[in-house]
This record gives structure tokens, C-alpha cells and sequence, in this order.
């Protein structure tokens, strides 16, 4: 039960970070957007962390886990355009998305 769950996790977490994509079209070109795109975020969170644009995830960790009690962190991720994290957490069967301000920390948004 618990490898299944774990498996669940993991998908629904790459899901939502979009590393699950569309198949390549039929000339059989690769389907590397997404992970591309990823890439580049995580890339631009490590330079605005540096110049203290930014906190750390763990910062920002620290300030929303507390606050999901009951819930499974699955991971999160960085949008560089917002400025901003994703927060992933599963409970009872549901994905909850709490969005954070990469700059203040503050909530900006949680799905139900």
C-alpha cells in the first residue's frame, strides 16, 4: 500500500510540475518542453536566491509545512516569471497546491 501510494505521489507530483508531456509528434521528434522550461526555472531560482532575491525552499519549507498538517509533501516548484513556489501536498486523496511568494514567503493562494 505504501509503495502505491508513493508511486500516486510521484505521479500526480510530476504531473503537476509538467515533466509528464503530450507524446512527441508522429515524426518522432522529442517531447522536451516542459523539462526544458523546468531546467530554466530551477536555473533562475538558484540566481535569485543567490542575489537574495529570493528565499531558499527550505525557507519557505519552514514557513508553509507547519500549516498542512495531515497532509504528504510531494515537492514543490519554481516559477521564475511569478517569482513564486509551488507547494505540493496530497490528503485524503487530493492534491492541494499552495502557491508561495519566493520574495516574502508570504501565501499567496491554496487549492481545496
Amino acid at each position: 500500500m505504501k509503495r502505491i501510494r508513493s508511486l500516486i505521489a510521484g505521479f500526480l507530483a510530476a504531473l503537476a510540475l509538467g515533466a509528464l508531456v503530450a507524446p512527441a509528434s508522429a515524426a518522432g521528434a522529442p517531447a522536451d518542453f516542459a523539462q526544458d522550461q523546468s531546467r530554466s526555472d530551477q536555473g533562475e531560482a538558484r540566481k535569485e536566491m543567490k542575489a537574495g532575491n529570493i528565499k531558499t525552499i527550505s525557507e519557505i519549507e519552514r514557513l508553509v509545512l507547519p500549516r498542512m498538517r495531515g497532509a504528504e509533501y510531494l515537492g514543490f516548484a519554481y516559477d521564475a516569471t511569478a517569482r513564486a513556489y509551488r507547494l505540493k501536498f496530497i490528503k485524503d486523496g487530493r492534491v492541494i497546491n499552495v502557491d508561495v511568494d519566493g520574495a516574502t514567503g508570504r501565501i499567496i493562494s491554496r487549492s481545496r
